[in-house]
């Protein structure tokens, strides 16, 4: 009854925010005064006061991610079952450092990433954990590769080392690398761009003379990343080929598919990650396509020797292992304490199984399609190719940033600008399972009238106001 209960209200707050605005129109002065002026913290408040307060400030002060015709970032609408266990779990309070501490999340966890890991085609030997997100996941990822390539930089770091260590990913890798590079004391100068093809995938020929050449110039390269849906414009890299000359070369093959790796539980995507199995790490996050909430990160590696040496630690305060087919999770991972971050993706399996999971990304894909064709047909120039829902657009005359403030300022959709071959375009990423043909056409509508509006303003070389229209549809 609880959960029947707790099910409609969770539905009934979709079907409000589906109805309601997408993008907030306010300053930092407005919730700064605010909170100020109700929440010195000397005054005690009611929960349910409190409750209120502030789920009406969230309903009100934020992009709401969850939307049908939020278009953006890697923000996905999220599962019944996937909140009712983030619940659970800040009432259980879980450590999850040591397996004694919390023998069944811990093999809860163990359990669902053994899943995935067979799904990846890595080996049953391959140590998989949790991390905060895709950062900590490929940041586990440079850290091991370190480890394995050069024996000394554990212990005595990177002044023992005898050259200079350098990894590969092109300019469509996550940006995230130049501050992976930072703290591990690499330097951002340590990544190496590798060109693109015409279709902004990693060009193999590039890489293979960079390496060479930096091998004759005295650098040491020990790592390159491919990446399974750019953020920007949803590109896969060529992984069978960058395996395959990663094998030929000694060198660390990283799949970072953050977003993309999620396509590998769909019968009908899973070939386009060809190569993924011969990766020795990859990242995945649950909390951008398998639609559970923040954060939720997977650091996959087929080399457990290594990332045991990698985070191995000497403590005394800790209980002691009594079973030799367990390992504790501080052991193998950057993070000490740990939260139960698996619940959400092992409930939101449990209740949807691998058939329905893999129907959400594959109608979020159906409606990517959709987008794609319904731009084309109206005269919308398509920048990218991919086959995972990911829009990179723009057409002749029309300036992104102006446009999609006013996508934004009329409630139509909130999209994102992209850079693409240095220029300018308008993203449009499907995140929800949610999202309809007709909240596509919709908004595809929409721009066409505000873009023709527009661009009369434009010829005109007049300010005229744009109406704002209502939010129901």
């Amino acid at each position: 009854m609880i959960i029947s209960q707790f099910g409609d209200e969770f539905e009934t707050l979709q079907a409000e925010i589906a109805r309601g605005p997408i993008f907030p129109c306010v300053t930092p002065d407005e919730i700064r005064s605010y909170l100020a002026s109700r929440y010195d913290f000397k005054k005690t408040r009611t929960l349910e006061e409190v409750i209120s307060d502030v789920e009406q400030m969230l309903r009100t002060w934020q992009v709401q991610v969850t939307h049908p015709r939020y278009f953006g970032l890697f923000n996905p609408s999220v599962t019944l079952a996937s909140v009712i266990a983030d619940t659970l779990v800040a009432m259980y309070n879980p450590q999850l450092a040591n397996w004694r501490t919390s023998p069944v999340a811990n093999e809860i966890e163990r359990h669902t990433l053994g899943w995935l890991t067979a799904k990846f085609g890595l080996p049953a030997t391959t140590i998989a954990t949790f991390t905060s997100g895709g950062t900590e996941a490929n940041l586990s990822a440079v850290v091991v590769a370190l480890t394995r390539a050069f024996p000394d930089y554990g212990e005595h770091g990177l002044r023992h080392l005898a050259a200079s260590p350098a990894i590969y990913l092109t300019e469509e890798a996550h940006n995230g690398y130049n501050k992976i590079a930072h703290m591990t004391g690499l330097g951002r100068r340590a990544l190496r761009t590798v060109a693109t093809d015409r279709h902004l995938k990693l060009d193999l020929g590039d890489l293979e003379r960079r390496v060479a050449e930096d091998r004759q110039n005295g650098f040491s390269p020990f790592m390159v990343v491919g990446t399974a849906g750019t953020t920007a414009a949803g590109i896969i890299d060529p992984l069978d080929e960058i395996g395959r000359f990663c094998r030929e070369e000694g060198l660390w093959f990283h799949a970072d598919a953050a977003w993309g790796g999620a396509a590998i539980i769909s019968p009908k995507l899973k070939h386009y990650l060809s190569g993924i199995d011969t990766a020795d790490s990859i990242t995945c996050d649950a909390h951008k396509w398998f639609s559970v909430p923040m954060g939720c990160g997977m650091f996959f590696c087929r080399h457990p020797d290594r990332v045991l040496e990698a985070f191995r630690v000497d403590i005394s305060y800790m209980p002691k292992k009594t079973d030799q087919t367990v390992t504790d999770p501080l052991m193998t991972s950057v993070q000490w304490s740990r939260r139960f971050i698996g619940l959400k993706l092992f409930m939101a399996l449990a209740q949807h199984g691998e058939s329905g999971q893999a129907d959400l990304i594959e109608h979020q894909t159906r409606m990517g399609n959709v987008l794609r064709e319904a731009l084309d047909a109206s005269g919308w120039r398509i920048i990218n190719s991919t086959p995972l829902p990911l829009v990179c657009f723009t057409r002749d005359g029309l300036v992104p940033a102006r446009f999609l403030a006013t996508l934004r300022e009329q409630q139509v959709a909130w999209m994102s600008e992209a850079s693409i071959g240095g220029a300018p375009v308008l993203r449009a990423c499907i995140t929800s399972f949610r999202t309809t043909e007709a909240d596509i056409h919709w908004v595809v509508d929409e721009m066409n009238r505000l873009f023709l509006q527009d661009s009369g303003q434009s010829m005109s070389n007049q300010t005229v106001a744009i109406p704002v229209q209502s939010t129901s549809r």
